[in-house]
């Protein structure tokens, strides 16, 4: 492979976007599991608010992973493996509403942290597809961990 990327950077970065993906796969599970079993008065606007974000996380963990594959390297695709990658606590039991939307915005701030980190390393190799799909993915994230923590206030 000849992209004027390095085969070690391009191992690092891929390494970097395989964290990203399970942090973004792991908060879409939760995302999900949460539109589904949110109840009290602001079930329907959680509701359709958490579907707009799992639908949106659903389609970008398609990018990460077909970026990850135009690197050269194979993308994870098993929840043993996110397990170990993930930083984003699964939910386990099902919180209050209000819970949820702490939780929820502790997931989208933890995609935001892990996309930051894997930025540098593709920014060095002169990457910038990569770094185009990080940026892109902090904006989302950071914008609907904005609306969720409003919604606190």
């Amino acid at each position: 492979m000849d992209i004027g990327i390095e085969e070690k950077d391009r191992k690092a970065i891929c390494e970097a976007l395989s964290r990203t993906l399970a942090d973004t796969y792991t908060l879409y599970l939760k995302t999900h599991n949460f539109h589904w079993n949110v109840t009290g008065p602001m079930f329907n606007t959680l509701h359709l608010m958490f579907e707009a974000q799992y639908t949106e996380m659903a389609m970008a963990v398609d990018v990460i992973a077909e970026r990850i594959r135009a690197l050269g390297e194979f993308a994870p695709g098993s929840y043993a493996v996110y397990g170990k990658l993930t930083q984003v606590k699964e939910a386990t039991d099902v919180p209050a509403a209000e819970e949820m939307l702490r939780q929820l915005v502790h997931g989208h701030e933890t995609v935001v942290r892990t996309a930051r980190e894997a930025f540098p390393r593709a920014a060095e190799a002169g990457d910038e597809p990569t770094c185009d799909l990080l940026t892109q993915r902090m904006q989302v994230h950071e914008k609907a961990a904005w609306m969720l923590r409003s919604m606190l206030a």
